[in-house]
C-alpha cells in the first residue's frame, strides 16, 4: 500500500521514514548507517561489486564541504539523490559526519542553509 504524502508507509515496521518521501532519522551518524552504509560500508571504505561504490574514508574529495553536499543532494553517476528524501538539517547532519569520522577530520561545518542554497 502506498502511503499518502505526509503519512507513514505500511511497509515501515523499523522507522527508516516519516513519510513515503522522507528520511526519519535523527542525526548524521544515524543516516548514515540507515542510508550511506549499504553502499559506501559501514567504516567508510567503500566496495567494488556489481559496481563501484567510493570509500568515504580519508577522502580528500571531502575537503571542499560543498563537494559532498551537492553529491547527496543530487547525486553523481550510480550515486541517486538521496538528500531529495531528507530534510536541510539532515543533509547538513550526515554532510558533517561523514567530513568529520572515518579519518576525515574537516571541521567546517555545513548548515542547513547551506543544504537549502544548494538544492
Amino acid at each position: 500500500m502506498i502511503a499518502k504524502p505526509g503519512e507513514k508507509s505500511a511497509g515501515d515496521a523499523d522507522g527508516a521514514f516519516v513519510s513515503l518521501f522522507k528520511f526519519s532519522e535523527p542525526t548524521g551518524e544515524a543516516m548514515y548507517k540507515r542510508v550511506c552504509a549499504g553502499c559506501h560500508m559501514p567504516d567508510a571504505k567503500g566496495a567494488k561489486a556489481a559496481g563501484m561504490y567510493p570509500a568515504l574514508a580519508a577522502n580528500k574529495n571531502l575537503a571542499s564541504a560543498g563537494y559532498p553536499l551537492y553529491i547527496v543532494l543530487h547525486g553523481k553517476n550510480g550515486m541517486p539523490p538521496v538528500g531529495k528524501m531528507m530534510s536541510d538539517q539532515q543533509v547538513a547532519d550526515v554532510v558533517n559526519y561523514v567530513r568529520t569520522n572515518f579519518g576525515n577530520k574537516y571541521k567546517d561545518k555545513v548548515t542547513a542553509a547551506d543544504a537549502k542554497a544548494t538544492r
